[in-house]
């Protein structure tokens, strides 16, 4: 049995009081969909800048209604000291034991494109959350933090000790929730665990915008006959990681009871290396059922600003301390995923 299998089977019969902000967004709707297939009480904010309220209806319609009845939803923002607070008390079930804080503005060129805004949401709230968890004496605190921390160091894998210089404000963001953290352990004794995503991907994740991650937003353009861009020469390379591989992450963090584990930052990952030349051969060819031409090509042009070139994982210190077994590679969870990317994404 695998450390997550017996927590969840733990949570069904010991259940704990949850916060997952950003809840209505990509990776916090599955937090909350999996915490109340658990039977799990969850408090949930989100001021829906990024986050999307059919992504709360398909929760509630995977879920039943006595758990859909658990989720208390608090409509506010991390960057408002008094939703923070507000957010830390769930009506039924009390007091918040364990936040899993989701809510940032995500994607590089967006830092770069407006600097400030990052900073407003990214830091300053999570600042406020951390002061908020403090005076509500929660458990712990798990936060996501970004392989973006890594900035130009060259080694590869990417092994938690060794990081470089942020390359975007967006991961100067993200290392100062680490310091942040790091602070609030050694100050107050607030328990916090970071999680470095390596390319998330999944069902729910928004195709749309100018700072649609690649794998949602390569499958809309394809499934419209749109041209796909790669940036730069295709054989920049990712550590895509399936949503089920962050959620168990995040519980496996919560709930450890490891002392050796708190306080550090982990990669969430699968430990393989894709290149965008791959990755868009993958799609092309897992969309074909779904009318994509086979010899479709993409076009190419100048490298992104604030980029890594390489990414990839290890994943050893998290299976080591918190029993982390990623068990969706790539193709798996491209299985999972690209159905609902043809059936919905491309269509919201």
């Amino acid at each position: 049995m695998t450390a997550y299998t017996a927590l969840q089977q733990t949570l069904r019969t010991q259940p704990r009081v949850w916060l997952v902000t950003g809840v209505a967004g990509f990776i916090g709707s599955h937090l909350l969909q999996t915490l109340l297939a658990l039977d799990q009480p969850v408090v949930g904010l989100d001021n829906f800048s990024t986050g999307f309220a059919h992504n709360l209806t398909d929760v509630q319609n995977a879920v039943t209604p006595e758990q859909w009845q658990r989720f208390h939803l608090v409509r506010g923002d991390l960057r408002v000291p008094a939703d923070c607070t507000q957010a830390m008390q769930h009506p039924l079930a009390g007091p918040v034991q364990l936040v899993l804080n989701q809510a940032a503005l995500g994607s590089v060129p967006r830092s770069v494109a407006d600097p400030q805004a990052t900073h407003d949401n990214n830091v300053t709230g999570f600042l406020n959350l951390l002061v908020a968890a403090r005076d509500a004496s929660v458990q712990r605190l798990v936060y996501a933090s970004s392989s973006s921390v890594y900035g130009d160091h060259p080694d590869l894998p990417k092994v938690e000790d060794k990081v470089g210089n942020p390359l975007s404000p967006y991961a100067a963001s993200k290392a100062m929730n680490e310091l942040y953290a790091g602070v609030f352990g050694r100050s107050y004794g607030l328990e916090t665990i970071g999680l470095r995503y390596f390319n998330v991907f999944g069902a729910r994740q928004d195709p749309e915008g100018a700072y649609a991650a690649v794998i949602p937003k390569w499958c809309a353009s394809l499934l419209q006959g749109e041209t796909v861009w790669i940036n730069g020469d295709g054989e920049t390379s990712r550590d895509f990681c399936y949503v089920a591989n962050a959620v168990q992450a995040n519980l496996l963090a919560a709930c450890t009871a490891n002392p050796a584990a708190i306080g550090l930052a982990y990669n969430v990952a699968v430990g393989e290396r894709t290149t965008l030349n791959q990755l868009f051969m993958l799609l092309r060819d897992g969309l074909a059922e779904f009318g994509v031409a086979a010899d479709v090509q993409p076009a190419y042009r100048d490298f992104r600003a604030g980029d890594v070139r390489h990414s990839l994982a290890d994943t050893d210190r998290a299976t080591a301390l918190l029993g982390y077994q990623p068990g969706d590679t790539l193709a798996l969870g491209l299985a999972q995923a690209l159905p609902w990317y043809a059936g919905r994404g491309n269509a919201r």
